[in-house]
């Protein structure tokens, strides 16, 4: 039986967390801790693993918490960059502890950013457009970057150069953010949960492959896979892919 806490119990995601692990035979929810309470040995209830979804104000210092209580970590939220990595794998290496951070967690999602992969080398043209509900605090989302920067790495891995945009004048931000030279749009629209198009186009074609999650309830095989097998994996682990087998 895999002892379980989970870090941000009461929200959205949190909430989801803890129904999915108390339906699985092989695991318990243990411990649940929302913001204001403490992390440690004594507050985790002898927990194993935590999962973590809070904000990106909070999340690495929940992290470091967790590992210093000898705790193995899954984590949703989004918003870390290089350095938070670097300072977590750091720790967890120290400690001796596993920590796998997925920007989505949700099966499609996984498998269309691997897709977007696969094919960005074979189109000269590639943009990202992310849609989620408007209390998302965060954007671009880490879905996003992640796509963008993977489309990045393979199209630099085939020697392409940047994607052709002859745009000179953009006084409004409208043609979005730039992630590793790939375009990212954000849509903040009441009634999504999380969507995601990649847009590849050559002459005469294009290519589009979205994933959509409606309901949170997608992302929890993805969490529970995690929590399952991140102990398997020491120090940092991004993504889910990894223990998907990809």
């Amino acid at each position: 039986m895999k002892r379980v806490a989970v870090i941000g119990a009461s929200g959205r995601m949190g909430t989801a967390v803890v129904e999915a692990v108390g339906a699985c035979a092989d695991m318990e929810v243990v411990a649940r801790l929302d913001a204001g309470d403490a992390i440690s040995r004594e507050s985790l209830g002898g927990a194993e693993v935590a999962v973590e979804f809070t904000s990106p104000a909070s999340s690495e210092a929940n992290v470091h918490a967790l590992l210093d209580a000898g705790v193995d970590a899954v984590v949703g939220t989004t918003g870390w960059d290089d350095d938070a990595y670097a300072r977590v794998r750091a720790h967890a290496e120290d400690a001796g502890r596993s920590v796998l951070i997925a920007p989505n967690f949700a099966i499609g999602a996984v498998l269309a950013m691997r897709f977007a992969q696969i094919a960005a080398p074979f189109f000269e043209s590639a943009e990202v457009v992310e849609m989620h509900h408007p209390d998302k605090v965060d954007a671009p989302s880490g879905t996003a970057i992640a796509t963008a920067r993977g489309i990045a790495r393979a199209r630099g891995a085939a020697g392409l150069g940047d994607v052709p945009d002859a745009t000179e004048s953009d006084p409004h931000g409208a043609r979005g953010a730039r992630i590793d030279g790939v375009p990212v749009h954000a849509v903040r629209l009441r009634g999504l949960t999380a969507s995601e198009e990649v847009l590849l186009g050559n002459p005469g074609e294009q290519l589009v492959i979205r994933t959509d999650s409606f309901d949170r309830v997608s992302f929890m095989p993805g969490v529970l896979l995690a929590v399952r097998r991140v102990s398997s994996r020491p120090g940092l682990t991004v993504g889910i892919e990894s223990v998907m087998g990809l």
